[in-house]
């Protein structure tokens, strides 16, 4: 039994990563794509959050939800592959929490602001709502966690002396961990992404090419 059950191990191991790998080209080919041909949208002026607004705005809750569901997969394939050393509890976690903040600030959008979705007033809301409340701690809490995470592992491919893996990791974390910039907020919150999604992608790719 132990033989034909190990195949099946292996690959379950492999199609969660492969999911984890997924989950951030996925996020950004929906979003690009809606970002393109949603009237209004400017992303020197629009989080990408925004694109969860107005009558189009399921299809980028959705986009969330799912890369959220992907991060999660890469959490349960980290579990199985860190079988011991540094990180091997706290980078599960810690990727998992990242997911799941994504999925819930999916479900949780932001208020219409700054003139989008169109005809929406110019200039930022006088008051947050409640889900556009949750939806920035959502964001937050999971960014902060996936920097973290990236310091872990940093650490720990430092102990291993993968110079190149803990560099990568340690200016992921850095750039997550900067301090918003409220001109340029909106492009920020875009690059953390594209950086967030870029670590999730190779680590997910590692652990897949080691398992």
């Amino acid at each position: 039994m132990t033989t034909r059950t190990a195949p099946a191990v292996h690959a379950g191991r492999r199609h969660l990563l492969l999911a984890g790998a997924l989950a951030g080209p996925f996020f950004f080919a929906s979003s690009i794509t809606q970002a393109l041909v949603r009237e209004g949208f400017d992303i020197t002026r629009h989080p990408l959050s925004l694109l969860a607004t107005g009558d189009h705005g399921r299809l980028q809750v959705l986009t969330f939800v799912l890369a959220g569901l992907g991060a999660l997969a890469l959490a349960v394939g980290c579990r199985r592959v860190l079988a011991d050393g540094i990180g091997r509890l706290a980078v599960p976690v810690l990727v998992a929490v990242f997911g799941a903040g994504l999925v819930v600030a999916g479900l949780f959008p932001m208020d219409p602001e700054n003139g989008f979705p169109a005809g929406t007033p110019d200039g930022p809301v006088a008051r947050m709502s409640w889900h556009s409340v949750v939806h920035s701690a959502a964001a937050a809490v999971a960014f902060t966690a996936l920097a973290v995470a990236a310091i872990v592992l940093a650490v720990r491919c430092a102990r291993e002396r993968r110079v190149r893996a803990a560099v990568l990791s340690g200016v992921a974390a850095l750039v997550l961990v900067l301090p918003m910039s409220p001109e340029f907020m909106s492009i920020q919150i875009a690059v953390n992404g594209v950086v967030a999604f870029s670590w999730t992608t190779v680590v997910a790719l590692s652990l897949r090419a080691a398992a």
